[in-house]
Formats: C-alpha cells, sequence, structure tokens
C-alpha cells in the first residue's frame, strides 16, 4: 500500500467553536477597557477631545489622542496576552490588566500635564501643529510600551 505524504489529522468543530467563543469574548473585553480608556483620556486632556480631533481637526490634540489610543492599544493586547489560560479566569484577568493599564497611562498623563511648563490646554486646543504635541505623544507612547510590558 502507498502511504500518504501528508498526515492531515482530525478536525474538531467543538474545539475551533470554543476558540471562536474564546476569541469574541476577549474581543469584548479590549472594547470594554478601550472604551474606558477613551472615557479617561477625552476626561485628563483639556477641551472635548473628540470635538477637537473629529469637527475642529486641532492637530495636536490628533496627536497626543491617536498616541494614547496606540499605548491603550498595547495594553490591551498585552493584559489579554498575560492572562491565565482559563476562559474564566482569562477574561477576568484581561478586565482587570487592561483597566489597570488604563488607569496607569490616564496618571502618566497627569503627571506629565503637571511637569509640563506652560498650559497643556493652549497645546492640545492650538490650530498648528507644535514639537511639544509630537514630544508628547512620543512620550505617552513610551510609557504605553512600558505599561504593556509590566503587565505581562
Amino acid at each position: 500500500m502507498h502511504q500518504a505524504l501528508v498526515e492531515f489529522g482530525s478536525l474538531s468543530a467543538e474545539s475551533t467553536l470554543q476558540n471562536v467563543v474564546a476569541a469574541v469574548l476577549y474581543f469584548a473585553v479590549g472594547v470594554v477597557v478601550l472604551g474606558v480608556g477613551f472615557v479617561v483620556v477625552d476626561l485628563l486632556t483639556p477641551g472635548k477631545l473628540r470635538r477637537l480631533v473629529f469637527v475642529e481637526y486641532r492637530p495636536n490634540a490628533v496627536a497626543v489622542a491617536s498616541a494614547m489610543y496606540a499605548a491603550l492599544a498595547l495594553v490591551v493586547v498585552s493584559s489579554i496576552l498575560a492572562s491565565a489560560d482559563e476562559l474564566a479566569q482569562g477574561l477576568f484577568d484581561a478586565l482587570v490588566y487592561g483597566l489597570i493599564g488604563v488607569a496607569l497611562q490616564g496618571a502618566a498623563l497627569a503627571v506629565l500635564e503637571a511637569v509640563v511648563p506652560g498650559r497643556f490646554r493652549d497645546l492640545v486646543e492650538a490650530e498648528r501643529l507644535h514639537p511639544a504635541a509630537i514630544a508628547t505623544a512620543v512620550i505617552m507612547l513610551a510609557v504605553g510600551g512600558v505599561n504593556a510590558a509590566a503587565l505581562s
């Protein structure tokens, strides 16, 4: 008899379904954490960030907000990767780690606003791109990376 050159193994729809459900649940937890992060960033950033970014097109607000959202995404990814293998505990871990990460990012933004010379509100609301906004964005991304590493 001829032996097959390729071994396909067995298929399990049950295993696939369980993984799909887990993926959807982790995604939902991630969206919740990102939503909380959006609210925290909006509260801590001078002015109505949503309006400054999407209605008034303020470049400094866009730079700071984009960096914060990218940093929060790093935190969410890291919190999911660091969570337990068992689904219920893993979802709980991802939620808790993610919310801790959001709090740490918020604290970093508050500290940055306190130590940066001048008025942070003026920077965020300015109509022209300012180098300080880019520096702030890079700092928030760096803090997000450290935050994500600390959670993993």
